[in-house]
């Protein structure tokens, strides 16, 4: 029977949940998760997990938060002048926004607190923090081909 191994294409469905049982995402209703095991396109835990599963096997691993999206980070926490923002925009607790770095690099903040002056923005991943949950299902397996040059 085969079994997943480093560099093989995968396809999973997941459903996963923090530890609390709520849920954060889920392939339910779309098409399975495809990806490379070990090229990183996934969390580490996740990638972990697939290995040695054979088609249509179903498991669940608990992933702790140092193989998921890592420890949150005070440093990533930032106020932002209240003045700064677009005339048009009132920031409000929970808003999703995305800022650009000094080399015009995008990436995702929310808004944690507002006041008089500031916001203060979170740049963490929103599940830094915190263990993880997945229920896997292993759909199909594409080994890695290998070339052979005369």
């Amino acid at each position: 029977m085969q079994q997943v191994k480093k560099g093989d294409t995968v396809k999973v469905h997941y459903h996963g949940t923090l530890v609390d049982g709520s849920i954060f995402d889920s392939s339910e209703g779309r098409e399975p998760l495809e990806f490379e095991v070990g090229s990183g396109m996934v969390i580490e835990g996740f990638d972990n997990g697939v290995m040695n599963m054979a088609i249509g096997e179903k498991k669940v691993v608990n992933i702790p938060f140092d193989q998921a999206y890592g420890p949150r980070n005070n440093d990533m926490i930032m106020e932002f002048p209240i003045e700064r923002f677009p005339t048009d925009l009132v920031p409000e607790v929970g808003m999703q926004l995305n800022m650009s770095n000094t080399e015009g690099e995008q990436f995702p903040v929310q808004i944690v607190e507002v006041a008089d002056e500031h916001v203060l923005l979170d740049a963490n991943h929103p599940l830094a923090g915190k263990d993880l949950v997945f229920a896997l299902e292993l759909v199909e397996i594409q080994p890695k081909s290998v070339i052979i040059m005369p």
